[in-house]
């Protein structure tokens, strides 16, 4: 019997594809037979990473520069997977948020996937597998959470982005989006490190109070998630929002 969610001469791209959930993400579809194209603005880490998993490789790619996407694409042969998965947080209420941190929001959270969508909607419409697009949003963009205002706004322009894209082309392509609670990753590290370097085990308790699992997510159960929605298994699955919040959104 063929073993399940194989991804066996796929071309993915992941953006910030070296480190947390990208990381985990790069790893899982290279495990599922995937060659992963590593794409982030760290190309050392990028390097390293693809050196160690073997059947990918590193590509340097600034998602808010479109020259940089450009000379990035040009190095993809074929592309039947895109994982946008590169994105900044924020802290803060609209009373607080400066103009120039919200811009900078869009421009990583919102404008990249844009970018990046349509630089390699040609490769996608061109795979023989039919193309697959996940964005990893998150719940933020599902409910309201305190102090979050630019965060929610943006991940809830990636979920809106991604229903218009299954829309648009429901024949063409499937595209989806997963939408994580809090993720052990680099990314809640350095949030916890900017804004309770003083308190850090006190919030990080309250960030696993909040999911009533009581526990944080772990970058690989979102990777999970991405490998079988890239998978044939899924192949009726297009617009869809998944959540992996350890209960939150239930709540």
């Amino acid at each position: 019997m063929r073993e399940p969610f194989r991804l066996d001469g796929l071309h993915a791209l992941v953006t910030g594809g070296a480190s947390g959930i990208g990381e985990a993400t790069s790893r899982e579809l290279v495990r599922a037979g995937a060659f992963v194209w590593i794409a982030d603005i760290n190309l050392t880490a990028a390097k390293a990473l693809a050196s160690s998993l073997g059947n990918a490789q590193a590509v340097s790619m600034d998602v808010t520069s479109a020259q940089s996407i450009e000379e990035a694409a040009l190095q993809l042969p074929q592309l039947d997977i895109l994982v946008n998965n590169a994105g900044i947080g924020h802290v803060g209420g609209i009373a607080t948020t400066q103009a120039e941190d919200f811009d900078r929001l869009l421009n990583v959270n919102v404008r990249s996937v844009f970018l990046v969508t349509q630089r390699l909607l040609p490769l996608l419409l061109a795979s023989p597998a039919k193309g697959s697009i996940v964005n990893i949003g998150s719940v933020a963009g599902m409910i309201g959470i305190r102090q979050r205002f630019a965060y929610c706004t943006t991940k809830g322009a990636v979920l809106a982005m991604t229903r218009q894209l299954a829309v648009e082309y429901p024949k063409e392509l499937r595209v989806n989006a997963i939408c994580p609670g809090t993720v052990e990753t680099p990314f809640v590290e350095g949030y916890l490190d900017k804004y309770h370097a003083h308190e850090k085990e006190k919030i990080r308790e309250e960030l696993r109070a909040r999911q009533p699992m009581g526990r944080l997510g772990q970058p690989e159960e979102v990777a999970s998630m991405v490998r079988y929605l890239s998978s044939r298994e899924a192949s009726f699955i297009s617009g869809s929002l998944f959540t992996i919040d350890g209960g939150w959104t239930a709540a």
